[in-house]
């Protein structure tokens, strides 16, 4: 019988290479058909998804476009939230003003993360293999945490060695995982919602 696994999905980044990959527009999936399948290319029986987010900034006069991203955004995710096996974790996203304009970073996604791995073994004991989709270093001390339990970290992640791509990825990410798996634009198309 196959082990089990969980998946630890950091939503921007995947929205980021969904992006990518559609070159401007977002590649629209089946996510939980995805995650299994990465999960069955370990030979792991996925038991959770957590997908960490932030809804889309909301100023206090909501301007049409925040309105229609926040509809955009609250129906993607009520979509996915129907399956039991995702769980849903939300930061939230602070605006600041620099000399290049608006800018948007999310808050407490990250932490809402690391929280939860360093958790994996009192939640579930039975867990021995994790998936971690993302392109963050800040991840890298509880990667080398878990281990100390004899929990393994596989990565799922994309790099493109690119003067100044967003895609740029740290060895030191690369270094304290057990496994890297590197992304691609056919298995996201594989699972493609037919139009």
């Amino acid at each position: 019988m196959a082990n089990s696994t969980l998946v630890f999905v950091d939503a921007g980044f995947l929205s980021e290479l969904s992006k990518h990959f559609g070159e401007g527009k977002h590649l629209k999936f089946d996510y939980l058909k995805f995650f299994k399948f990465l999960a069955e290319k370990r030979k792991l029986n996925l038991k959770k998804v957590f997908y960490y987010t932030a809804p889309p900034f909301q100023s206090n006069t909501h301007n049409k476009k925040e309105v229609l991203r926040k509809k955009g955004y609250d129906s993607f995710i009520n979509k996915i939230k129907k399956d039991l096996l995702i769980q849903i974790r939300e930061g939230r996203v602070q605006k600041l003003m620099s000399v290049y304009g608006e800018e948007f970073n999310q808050k407490g996604v990250d932490t809402l993360m690391t929280l939860d791995l360093v958790l994996v073994k009192d939640k579930f004991p039975e867990i021995d293999e994790l998936i971690l989709i993302t392109s963050d270093t800040d991840f890298c001390p509880v990667i080398k945490e878990i281990k100390r339990f004899g929990i393994k970290t596989i990565l799922y992640t994309y790099i493109e060695r690119k003067r100044d791509s967003k895609f740029f990825l740290s060895h030191h990410l690369i270094d304290c995982c057990d496994k890297v798996e590197y992304l691609k634009k056919e298995d996201m198309i594989k699972f493609s919602f037919k139009k």
